[in-house]
């Protein structure tokens, strides 16, 4: 995003707008923004500071070097999958039968065939029954795939081709795209985060910039209330009116508990 009066930086220079959301398993849903300056991993660092537990997100290195130990990286499989589909698009369509980008693309295809099943399978506490259905057979094929992609990256998918950059994402994310199968309440993917920064990547092409850091971080205040009355079913007229009427009434800071979307009477 571009922020016009950022102390020390010119107008054109870029700044950033962070997601951080729950995942599914919640019946609590937040979502929300964190505006900075920059792509260092150093912001979600100290944002997750006190942070205990399994994070999804994409393959950027950083996330791997800065994040806190109390925390498990779990790996993108749509990422991967993409890479495979741009190899796949860069042939002729006369020639995606038989292709290894259209195989390597196959076994993503796969692992999430295979999580639309899961879905129908209990929800208890700890998705017990999908933890056990992912080692029984998404397993064995995620075991393939990356026997698969270093067979191939040791002899004819080159390292700058398309193929041979899926082959070695694939292989250099194992043991991130690998931890989803720790626990039956992760994902294959951080595609619900993808969604949730959607929104603000589409008023951004409405309102072009914030002018001041001040604005920014409002942006992000105002997008997190929102998005989040939306993810627990509520109007977001309605709520943002509630709560116009109903904090200026709170005794003290506790109080704020009978305003957050989750509360009953809401």
């Amino acid at each position: 995003m571009q922020v016009l009066h950022e102390p020390g930086r010119e107008a054109q220079s870029k700044s950033y707008m962070w997601l951080y959301r729950t995942s599914g398993d919640t019946n609590r849903p937040i979502v929300l923004y964190d505006y900075q300056t920059s792509r260092s991993g150093s912001h979600p660092k100290e944002f997750l500071r006190d942070f205990k537990g399994f994070l999804h997100t994409d393959g950027w290195d950083e996330y791997h070097r800065k994040l806190p130990g109390t925390i498990q990286v779990v790996g993108c499989w749509a990422h991967a999958r993409r890479k495979f589909d741009e190899a796949l698009s860069a042939i002729p369509k006369k020639d995606h039968a038989g292709s290894e980008s259209l195989r390597g693309k196959q076994f993503c295809d796969r692992l999430f065939s295979l999580e639309q099943t899961y879905a129908k399978l209990p929800a208890d506490d700890d998705f017990k029954a999908r933890y056990l259905a992912r080692l029984e057979r998404s397993n064995p094929v995620m075991d393939e795939l990356f026997a698969w992609a270093a067979e191939r990256a040791a002899k004819d998918a080159q390292p700058k081709t398309l193929l041979g950059i899926a082959v070695r994402y694939v292989l250099n994310q194992r043991q991130w795209l690998e931890r989803v199968l720790l626990d039956g309440r992760l994902e294959l993917s951080n595609n619900r985060a993808e969604r949730s920064i959607k929104p603000f990547v589409i008023g951004r092409k409405n309102w072009l910039f914030s002018n001041t850091p001040r604005g920014a971080d409002a942006s992000a205040m105002i997008y997190s209330i929102v998005e989040t009355a939306k993810e627990n079913g509520l109007n977001p007229y309605d709520y943002l009116v509630s709560i116009f009427r109903n904090a200026p009434n709170l005794s003290d800071s506790g109080d704020v508990n009978s305003l957050l979307p989750w509360a009953g009477k809401l």
